[in-house]
């Protein structure tokens, strides 16, 4: 029986040798390996003479087949002597063993060939990248070197790394120089990066560094000498000292004051007995202007002169007593240090019995000015305003006949008055903090039942028939205000709803004119929104 081997996977030349270790990529390209053969005449296994190939190998001549090409090698016949088939058996198995070791050396020389290629080809493929990459920046981009001043960067120009570039707002260009940093600041930013500095301390002792130190410091201080050297003499030739300034104006019989010595000076000329009336006024007219600083109002107060002008309210001259109200207004106005020295200076009395006396109209204006600047923001003021009958007075005030020119700086003090109290709880619920201490005093000051116990209600109302646009505003804002507390008494009341309906009428039409004009959001339209919703809230 004859058993048939697997193609044996070489090429046999007639001649020639090639070593094996000659070339492997021919070796992996090819699998072509080239041994010595020879041809020769012998009768094969079918009983022909024919020209058949073989193999030597190791000195042995391995028959192949007939014709040069590749035969199947048969074993033996059965007739065959026994010695001879166990020949041909001990070259079959070195044959296979001989094939195996040289499939296993071409396979692991076929990796390595493969890689190395494989990674060569890679590294000149990266290489021909960057090269590829610099050339196509060098040809595009032109690089700009900066200098330490600034210059216009063209479009298409690169710029180093760490150069300061910005852009001008009035041509429009981008402008570069170079980065300017201390040589500090560089030290410290290579430390840390990790960089060790350039410190030979072989080179330099402690002391030299003690000393050259002392030398950095001392060259500093001379610097710095200069430049306030330099300064001083800048200053003393645009200004000159202020006793050479005080002695020009001695030879002119001119004296520099301060705020605190003019105020002392015109306090003095005011409470002087020597001085005439119109000293007096004038003194305080002048005392007025300064006063109306913060500063120096306290500074008045600090002196004694609050209280001067505070007793000059009971002067038997109504021109002292408008001009020492005008004055406190101006010292009471947003101060509260001022005013609570002026309630404990009895300030309050004095300027409710100038509005209940007779007196002229221009200085009850005065007093009023000043007893409104004195209860704004100031509950404790508000609260002894009622008890001694504040809100009498005020309306005997505006009872009068001459008393309607102050009706309306009446009617906007008891708004502000109102709408203050209202904003303090407002403000108290949204902080949830139901004890701060204005709060408290806010709570004690009873304005509403106040003003409807004194028929304000009703005065308030009559007062809309007043023909001025702005004092309509100022009513119609206070009677939204109390609302709340009169709107019984608004609904009752017949001459309110006539005078709404007919100002309801007469802004719709001057609102209508707004419109033709091109004001979408005008006064009369504002002051018309007021009266719909007063109407609206009175059905």
């Amino acid at each position: 029986m004859s058993r048939h081997l697997d193609r044996f996977p070489l090429e046999l030349c007639d001649r020639g040798r090639l070593p094996l270790g000659k070339s492997e990529n021919d070796v992996i390209a090819t699998r072509r390996l080239q041994v010595r053969g020879s041809r020769c005449h012998r009768v094969c296994a079918r009983g022909a003479g024919c020209c058949c190939s073989r193999l030597e190998l190791w000195g042995l001549c391995l028959p192949l087949g007939c014709g040069g090409k590749p035969k199947v090698l048969m074993m033996a016949p059965q007739h065959l002597p026994s010695t001879r088939v166990v020949l041909l058996g001990m070259m079959l198995g070195l044959l296979l063993t001989s094939w195996s070791s040289f499939c296993l050396t071409c396979q692991n020389s076929n990796s390595f060939a493969l890689t190395s290629t494989e990674e060569s080809i890679h590294k000149e493929s990266e290489t021909e990248e960057t090269g590829g990459e610099e050339k196509l920046d060098t040809e595009v981009l032109e690089v700009f070197q900066p200098t330490r001043e600034w210059q216009t960067l063209q479009p298409g120009q690169a710029v180093p790394a760490g150069s300061h570039v910005r852009m001008n707002l009035q041509t429009g260009a981008r402008e570069v120089k170079l980065h300017q940093e201390d040589k500090f600041q560089d030290n410290w930013k290579g430390f840390k990066k990790g960089k060790r500095l350039d410190i030979n301390t072989n080179t330099y002792t402690s002391q030299d560094l003690k000393s050259a130190l002392a030398k950095l410091k001392e060259g500093s201080e001379k610097e710095e000498s200069k430049d306030e050297q330099a300064r001083q003499a800048t200053v003393k030739r645009l200004f000159r000292p202020i006793e050479e300034l005080k002695k020009e104006f001695d030879e002119l019989n001119v004296v520099l004051e301060t705020d605190m010595q003019i105020m002392v000076r015109l306090i003095n000329k005011f409470n002087s007995s020597s001085s005439s009336l119109e000293e007096k006024i004038a003194a305080l007219f002048d005392l007025e202007y300064y006063v109306h600083q913060m500063d120096n109002a306290q500074d008045l107060l600090s002196f004694g002169g609050l209280q001067v002008v505070i007793n000059g309210l009971n002067s038997t001259e109504p021109l002292v007593k408008e001009y020492a109200a005008f004055v406190l207004g101006a010292a009471f106005s947003s101060n509260p240090k001022v005013q609570v020295e002026a309630i404990e200076g009895g300030a309050l009395q004095k300027l409710l019995v100038i509005l209940a006396t007779e007196q002229p109209i221009t200085a009850k204006k005065k007093v009023l000015f000043a007893l409104c600047s004195l209860l704004r923001h100031f509950p404790y003021a508000q609260q002894q305003f009622l008890k001694l009958g504040g809100l009498q007075v005020l309306r005997s005030l505006v009872q009068e006949n001459s008393g309607k020119v102050l009706a309306v700086r009446v009617v906007t003090l008891l708004y502000d008055l109102v709408t203050e109290k209202m904003f303090a709880e407002e403000e108290a619920e949204l902080t949830q903090d139901s004890s701060p201490e204005k709060l408290q005093q806010y709570r004690q000051v009873h304005l509403l039942p106040g003003l409807r116990e004194q028929g304000w209600c009703e005065i308030t109302a009559h007062l809309l028939a007043l023909p001025e646009h702005d004092a309509r505003e100022k009513v119609l804002q206070t009677l939204g205000a109390l609302l709340t507390t009169c709107r019984d008494r608004y609904r009752q009341d017949v001459q309110l709803s006539r005078t709404l309906g007919s100002l309801q009428a007469e802004y719709q039409a001057l609102a209508s004119l707004e419109l033709q004009e091109g004001e979408d959001e005008g006064y009369f339209r504002e002051l018309l929104a007021s009266i719909n919703s007063l109407l609206k809230e009175l059905r």
